[in-house]
């Protein structure tokens, strides 16, 4: 078996310690590049240096091993340093989307009661009496002090806390173990085809949990580069920015390579291919890419509740219609209602077992909410595939976003895939719309660059879908509502278009 996947996680262990393993061999090199008007460059050194300065900043804090610390800072390198500050002092770290609303936040710090919250304060802060609030300044004050010596302990123990995205229900907070980055060993070839030579260039927030772990953990614990575009950089500068600064490597969501499409894709001589997740990718999104930069992309499937564990690379490519192979090392299953697994070509729920070393530890202070999650050994992802004769998996969507069409359940996926055949079309949503009790159609919600006639659209239906698969609204956007991160938020969109034409 490949050494990346027949090794358990060794104990004691600190995820920290993991991450930046690669100081000792190469403590000169860059280790970050933020690229700005004037480019800000960390080496290994420089980052370790700050980030046992945190540690050792929070335990003269009062703070103690286990503690929950909030992270409520901008998209600067302050926030992966304090992330890993907390890990590596044994607390558990709390990172927050600084997009959040104080409403958004105050709940979420109540869900967690966290000991500590480092803030930003130009961020909103929630309203908990019983945390300690550290400032900007002091945590930047701790990345000259002395270094804490590296928290070792069981790599079962927690390490961070991330939340769900809330597109189809609230945010629960998701508990994962230090062991959860020696998992993600996994996709380092099954994936990203990563090595301590690459430059990988994240187009996300320090503050997305995709960038921490695609664009920055990964990458320092193999002892490569990673460039982060500054704060507020339009998509559509990132092309430049990737021939600038030399990437090998650039990962990004869909809606990212959506845009960046749109402008002139200049020679990128270095760039080996791209990495796509988040949601899944329309194909002719791929074709695109491939058309625009003569360079493939390659997808992953994970969630907030385990690392990305289905993924397609250049060592094991599948089709665009696909999200990829099981990573060598997950046992991944498509399972049936009965908990059996699902034949060849049948839909059904993506399973994770229990085992897996990347699942998380459970839903924080919510016991029943995580075994409900549980068919026998195996985690319920909530998304739904189907297994062609390769065992690569097709992503049909998520199970409460399927549509009830004349008794038939469809995956809108199907359905989005043959608008997408448009090239006028940016985006587009099929949804299940209820608009008065007992009756409820299928609704096309789309964003074109022209004013489309609907004859044009029902065409389409015509030639590839068959009849009950057909939307009976085509409803124009100018935009579809998406969470921070480019998710497309299903249910908020399905309420608006109830509320137009009910």
């Amino acid at each position: 078996m490949d050494e990346q996947h027949d090794q358990p996680c060794p104990s004691p262990f600190n995820m920290a310690a993991y991450v930046l393993a690669a100081t000792a061999d190469a403590p000169d090199k860059i280790a970050l590049e933020v690229l700005a008007d004037e480019k800000q460059c960390w080496s290994f050194a420089q980052i370790e240096s700050a980030v046992r300065g945190v540690a050792t900043g929070l335990l003269n804090k009062g703070l103690q091993a286990n503690d929950l610390v909030m992270l409520r800072l901008g998209n600067t390198a302050d926030f992966p340093i304090a992330y890993l500050g907390i890990i590596a002092a044994g607390m558990v770290a709390v990172p927050t989307s600084s997009a959040l609303t104080q409403n958004e936040i105050t709940k979420m710090a109540h869900a967690v009661k966290p000991s500590a919250i480092l803030q930003d304060d130009s961020l909103a802060a929630p309203e908990i009496h019983s945390a300690l609030s550290i400032s900007l300044g002091s945590l930047r004050d701790m990345y000259a002090l002395p270094p804490a010596p590296w928290h070792m302990a069981d790599a079962e123990r927690p390490a961070y806390v991330v939340f769900t995205s809330g597109t189809s229900a609230a945010p629960r907070a998701v508990q994962h173990a230090h062991r959860a980055i020696w998992a993600r060993r996994m996709m380092h070839k099954d994936w990203y085809d990563i090595s301590s030579e690459d430059r990988l260039l994240h187009a996300g927030a320090f503050n997305w949990t995709f960038t921490l772990g695609t664009g920055l953990m990964d990458p320092w614990s193999v002892g490569a580069t990673a460039l982060i575009a500054k704060d507020g950089t339009p998509p559509e500068n990132l092309p430049n920015l990737l021939a600038q600064s030399k990437a090998t490597l650039f990962a990004a969501a869909p809606g990212v390579f959506r845009k960046i499409l749109r402008v002139h894709m200049p020679k990128l001589p270095h760039l080996r291919h791209a990495l796509s997740a988040g949601e899944k990718m329309p194909a002719v999104l791929h074709a695109a890419w491939t058309q625009a930069t003569g360079l493939k992309v390659y997808e992953a499937f994970g969630m907030s509740e385990c690392s990305t564990f289905i993924s397609s690379s250049p060592q094991r490519e599948t089709s665009p219609d696909h999200i990829g192979l099981p990573q060598k090392g997950r046992n991944v299953a498509v399972l049936t209602q009965e908990g059996n697994p699902a034949p060849v070509g049948e839909i059904g729920t993506i399973a994770i077992h229990r085992s897996d070393p990347g699942l998380m530890l459970g839903y924080l202070n919510d016991t029943a909410g995580t075994k409900a999650r549980f068919q026998g050994e195996w985690f319920l992802t909530g998304d739904l595939g189907q297994t062609d004769a390769t065992g690569s998996i097709s992503y049909a969507g998520r199970s409460d976003d399927m549509i009830n069409a004349g008794g038939f359940r469809v995956s809108p996926l199907e359905i989005e895939t043959v608008f997408q055949r448009n090239r006028a079309i940016n985006q587009c949503a099929a949804i299940e719309v209820k608009l008065k009790t007992g009756v409820s159609l299928i609704a096309l919600c789309y964003v074109a660059e022209d004013d489309l006639e609907q004859s044009t659209l029902e065409a389409l239906a015509n030639q590839h879908l068959a009849r009950y698969k057909h939307p009976r609204i085509y409803h124009p956007c100018d935009t579809l509502p998406s969470s921070a991160n480019g998710k497309l938020l299903r249910r908020v969109l399905r309420a608006q278009i109830e509320a137009r034409y009910g």
